[in-house]
């Protein structure tokens, strides 16, 4: 789907914002032991840089940067506030279900991923959605945290920088 033909419209970012303010735990659903993949690199940064507690949900792993794997929300010690979604698209109405299931609060799915009927149903559960959006990305921004992963080096300049 191209970005014109989207009718579905997230929340702004104060209320994304309010979201990860009132989160106190973000179970990441295809979480990843690799570290050249997205979940890793989110894992790593929220594990060091905010406040939540994190699940790990891979039905394959058992160990991400030290802590266990839990083989789906289901098999998780509390209801997560935030299930934060790295699956590919045709997974996404099964990701809902569990989430449902378990209780979450909101669904958030990962930078490229939209599925407007997965966003409509979890809505008409009670849940908030954001999707095609980055939680370390959002995190960092509202917490001033970008240039500390590189995304914001004060330069505005298309050549290199030179140090003597």
């Amino acid at each position: 789907m191209s970005t014109q033909d989207r009718t579905w419209e997230g929340p702004s970012a104060p209320e994304r914002l309010n979201i990860l303010r009132n989160a106190k735990s973000i179970a990441i659903v295809g979480a990843s032991d690799k570290p050249s993949r997205a979940s890793y690199f989110v894992a790593t940064y929220l594990q060091s840089s905010a406040p939540y507690r994190l699940y790990f949900v891979n039905p394959t792993a058992t160990e991400i940067l030290g802590q266990p794997v839990y083989k789906s929300l289901a098999d998780l010690p509390e209801q997560p506030d935030i299930v934060d979604v790295f699956r590919k698209h045709d997974d996404l109405p099964s990701v809902l279900e569990e989430s449902k299931a378990a209780g979450a609060k909101t669904l958030w799915l990962q930078l490229g991923s939209w599925h407007e009927d997965v966003a409509r149903d979890a809505e008409a559960a009670g849940m908030n959605v954001v999707m095609d959006r980055c939680v370390k990305i959002e995190h960092a921004r509202f917490h001033g945290g970008l240039n500390l992963a590189g995304f914001n080096t004060g330069v505005i300049s298309s050549k290199r920088q030179v140090t003597a």
